[in-house]
């Protein structure tokens, strides 16, 4: 049993680093929010790990004391003649000296307990406010809305709908409207801030902030049903001109480079608008307007498709869009049955939307 705990102590200690390298460490903070919170968890990790040590010492030298004295007391008994054998037994059974009650004592070890309480209960109702507080009149508003098994973002400010991505501007605060569409999820980025439920009939919020250029990743953690491992999202945090161009750019149709990509692009949109496509999906500026899947209105921008399990590459979009359930079963999105010729164009006129 001892190797066996030992054996899981060292797993435990060599994934240590495989956990710090990973993209969704949050003890490698990216923003004030997932800075705060991971401060006071390492203070009260500090606090808990003093008291462990200190408790498992006396314990064990008291383990050790005991254990010594029967020893002695074992060795007493079965030397010397019986009369010597009864008063070592009678001495083994006299109680030691009995105490009843030292104030000062009881006062310490009374308010140890409660000064460590205190150290970690200002800054734990310190950061609680912080956190509740409204971000301020400059921050960027999103709602957020969980579906089985997607992300829907929405810039209510700006008018601009997302799925699975968020693009944000570094060092603005981005205030979150947290809701579901049907069971509960939970938003989560580690680098950038903690946890928030999205709860059926109720909104939610928070906020975060990326002090730093770059992509973070996020996904749903709360059980939510199949492929709640697969409901995956990122957030990737621009300079503040690159989120303006980006904002001031997004919905304005294809970006093609040739004649041939363009009526590639043209037939691609005619299917979409024709088949089931258009039925489940918006793209702005097109008759699609379905609003049972992903808004795909920038979908040639994004860096992954089928919510985060996916590259975003024409051959990994063609893949999905010919057999959904062989990648993601059970996801909501059907075999649509297109001809290779129609599935190219299709995937030709998605990637041009950037």
């Amino acid at each position: 049993m001892l190797r066996l705990g030992l054996g899981a102590v060292g797993a435990a200690g060599a994934a240590l680093p495989a956990a710090a390298a990973g993209p969704q460490y949050w003890l490698d903070p990216a923003g004030p929010v997932a800075a705060m919170q991971g401060q006071l968890f390492l203070l009260t990790l500090y606090i808990m790990l003093g008291i462990f040590v200190t408790v498992s010492g006396i314990l064990v030298y008291t383990l050790v004391r005991f254990r010594e004295r029967a020893k002695a007391g074992a060795r007493a008994g079965q030397a010397g003649t019986a009369v010597q054998r009864e008063t070592a037994a009678a001495a083994e059974e006299e109680l030691p000296p009995q105490i009843e009650g030292n104030h000062k004592l009881e006062v310490v070890w009374t308010l140890i307990p409660f000064l460590l309480l205190l150290i970690i209960a200002i800054p734990t109702v310190r950061l609680s406010f912080a956190l509740a507080a409204d971000p301020g009149e400059d921050a960027l508003e999103i709602r957020v809305v969980g579906h089985q098994w997607w992300w829907e973002f929405e810039y209510t400010q700006l008018g601009i709908v997302t799925g699975n991505e968020i693009r944000i501007p570094v060092g603005r605060p981005v205030r979150l409207i947290i809701q579901t569409d049907d069971v509960i999820h939970k938003f989560w980025v580690p680098k950038l801030a903690g946890k928030m439920d999205a709860i059926p009939g109720r909104t939610n919020q928070m906020w975060l902030q990326a002090d730093e250029p770059g992509v973070y990743y996020g996904q749903c953690a709360e059980l939510c049903g199949t492929h709640h491992a697969n409901m995956r999202m990122r957030v990737v945090a621009l300079p503040p001109a690159e989120f303006d161009a980006w904002a001031a750019n997004w919905g304005r149709g294809p970006v093609v480079e040739s004649e041939a990509q363009l009526a590639a692009v043209e037939r691609g949109r005619q299917v979409f608008e024709t088949r089931a496509c258009f039925a489940c999906h918006t793209i702005e500026g097109t008759a699609a307007q379905g609003t049972a899947g992903p808004n795909l209105t920038d979908i040639g921008a994004r860096t992954t498709i089928a919510a985060g399990i996916l590259d975003n590459t024409p051959e990994n979009l063609a893949r999905w869009i010919s057999d959904p359930q062989a990648i993601k079963p059970g996801s909501l999105m059907p075999r649509v049955g297109l001809t290779p010729d129609e599935l190219q164009d299709v995937v030709a006129f998605l990637t041009s939307l950037r």
